[in-house]
């Protein structure tokens, strides 16, 4: 199944420097049956898309939470898509949410999905708001909007040590 694990930076240095990267509680996202019935329409590649942009929101939710440990986290979202077995779903949390059954080996990972430097003041003012917009706050929505409006980069596997020694 492929997979979508919200990420930061400083785990994307984990996954280089170890060849394993842990998803938080283990959640991750992918195209579910859930998701697919949520859709009155939409092929494959759409659904995996909005898989891939519910990770990339939670990947705001992990830059909140190590924004507050350290202000100087780089503002830029990363999920990192994967092909992994065992993957349960959570249809309790949400339409494309499953829960990985461990680490995921770098072998098993397909690409990496980055915001570029011009998201950055977007992102970081998403992750000021995420919360809010989570309590259905329309002026925060919009903000998280503006982020969810840059597209992320694809990377290869192979250009994860380039990218992040260009950080």
């Amino acid at each position: 199944m492929r997979v979508y694990l919200p990420a930061t930076v400083s785990m994307l240095r984990t996954l280089n420097a170890s060849g394993e990267l842990a998803a938080i509680s283990g959640t991750a996202f992918a195209l579910t049956p859930a998701l697919r019935e949520s859709y009155a329409t939409g092929g494959d590649e759409e659904l995996e898309y909005a898989a891939m942009n519910d990770a990339a929101r939670a990947s705001l939710r992990l830059l909140h939470a190590e924004a507050e440990a350290d202000p100087g986290t780089l503002m830029r979202r990363a999920v990192v898509s994967a092909d992994v077995d065992g993957a349960k779903l959570r249809p309790d949390l949400d339409h494309s949410v499953v829960r990985l059954a461990g680490p995921v080996p770098l072998k098993a990972v397909a690409a990496i999905h980055f915001d570029t430097s011009e998201a950055e003041d977007a992102v970081r003012a998403a992750v000021a708001v995420i919360d809010a917009a989570d309590l259905g706050d329309p002026d925060a929505e919009f903000t998280l909007g503006d982020a969810e409006d840059h597209e992320l980069a694809w990377y290869a596997v192979q250009e994860l040590p380039f990218l992040l020694e260009l950080l």
